[in-house]
């Protein structure tokens, strides 16, 4: 979703191109169109608070309808990281189906038999869709992308021909008549960016399978409406597509890092995590109480919030704040209700989960996570009164930094943080 919206003022025609391509497969794919939508601001689901995934599915939710104008079928999940809570909001809020990696499945068996199969080490077989049972009840369909192919084309190069990657896809399938659907998972910017010409290889074995008649091209949604799970599984809780180590990519010095310098540690991991949790954690009831003020539920006011995210027009937001409020505002009653929710807004911003991903803690990306705390503090003095910086501060320090310039979490928040920072 963030991406889309800087798309849709940056690169208009590549945008409009994204949703044609969408109705378009609607029309070929039965009805089924192959976008899908993902949690809002690209969050480690399984780290963040129950609250904090309901809000984030339902924004994800409502930026795809806002822009590809249907419900999704199918919600992607930031680094593929999941837990059964997880799967249960997605559940809960309709969503039909998400796609997880090999290493994700524990243990399968066919629906109704009493015993399973153990698939952990990337055991599953990728070629049909799974049913996850749920504790309350509800259920969600799984599909696991097929791993040695997707690390094919992500690392092996697979895509200096086009018609060898169709040839590597239809060596996946069975040779019977069983329904069968290979899928593969990777990063956007495989096809282009990490591989040059990578897009044109994509776009030629698709050509070369369906005009030859090897396969049918189909998408996630249309293959289980077609083919509904025989099977069931149980994935691995709190584990993702990236780091072997489950989700403590987001959380600790695992080991998992990108080789930008020898010797570096990512042990500020943890201490960035943790000052951040203690900010959340620290505005919440304040959040709560204030908003209590003007609206009768301050969290499903922030659910609902998205859509002036969407269109900050003063129709909408008036719209917005009398749907909510019991009561007629004031002006500055509204500037304080806004505030509140900006404040929440950047609360969950704050975990974007590239601020963890690289090995440096001065990287941009960090210092972006940065930025988004530094307002969350900035809108608690102004609307609670509530002065957190120096706390916050201090436990921003024990994060230490690769590099003996910027020093650690504190040093790097005053040098490019606090300078940002806009006052009025």
């Amino acid at each position: 979703p963030t991406l889309l919206s800087w798309m849709e003022r940056n690169v208009p025609a590549t945008y409009q191109a994204i949703l044609r391509a969408d109705r378009s497969s609607m029309e070929r794919f039965s009805g089924h169109g192959s976008a899908m939508a993902q949690a809002y601001n690209h969050m480690i689901l399984p780290l963040a608070t129950r609250r904090d995934k309901v809000t984030q599915v339902r924004w994800g939710i409502a930026d795809f309808e806002h822009r590809f104008c249907r419900r999704p079928e199918g919600m992607w999940l930031p680094e593929t990281a999941v837990d059964i809570e997880t799967l249960d909001v997605l559940a809960e809020e309709g969503i039909a189906f998400t796609v997880l990696a090999p290493r994700q499945a524990a243990r399968v068996r066919p629906a109704g038999a009493a015993d399973w199969i153990d698939v952990s080490g990337e055991r599953i077989d990728p070629r049909m869709a799974y049913t996850q049972r749920l504790p309350s009840g509800r259920s969600i369909a799984i599909f696991f992308y097929d791993g040695p192919i997707a690390r094919a084309v992500a690392f092996e190069r697979i895509l200096s021909s086009g018609e060898g990657f169709a040839g590597r896809l239809m060596g996946a399938f069975r040779n019977d008549e069983r329904p069968q659907l290979v899928n593969i998972a990777v990063d956007g910017e495989t096809f282009g960016h990490h591989h040059r010409f990578g897009d044109m290889a994509l776009a030629y074995a698709l050509h070369h399978i369906q005009t030859n008649g090897l396969a049918r091209i189909t998408d996630y949604g249309e293959y289980l409406a077609m083919f509904p799970p025989t099977h069931e599984v149980e994935i691995v809780e709190n584990s993702s597509w990236s780091c072997v180590h489950g989700v403590e990519r987001w959380r600790s010095d695992c080991g998992c890092n990108t080789g930008s310098g020898e010797g570096w540690h990512q042990g500020w991991r943890g201490p960035l995590r943790e000052a951040l949790d203690w900010l959340r954690d620290a505005t919440a009831p304040a959040y709560e109480d204030e908003a209590r003020r003007f609206v009768l539920d301050p969290w499903r006011t922030r659910d609902d919030y998205i859509s002036v995210v969407l269109d900050r027009s003063r129709e909408n937001v008036d719209s917005f704040l009398q749907s909510h409020t019991s009561m007629a505002l004031r002006e500055e009653e509204r500037i304080t209700l806004l505030k509140l929710l900006e404040m929440e807004r950047h609360t969950m911003l704050m975990y974007t989960s590239c601020g963890w991903f690289f090995d440096e803690l001065s990287r941009i990306e960090t210092v972006q996570v940065m930025q988004y705390a530094g307002r969350v503090v900035q809108l608690a003095r102004e609307v609670c009164g509530d002065s957190l910086e120096t706390a916050f501060l201090e436990r921003l320090a024990l994060a230490k930094s690769n590099l003996s310039e910027h020093g650690d979490g504190r040093r790097i928040y005053e040098r490019f943080v606090k300078p940002a920072k806009v006052e009025l």
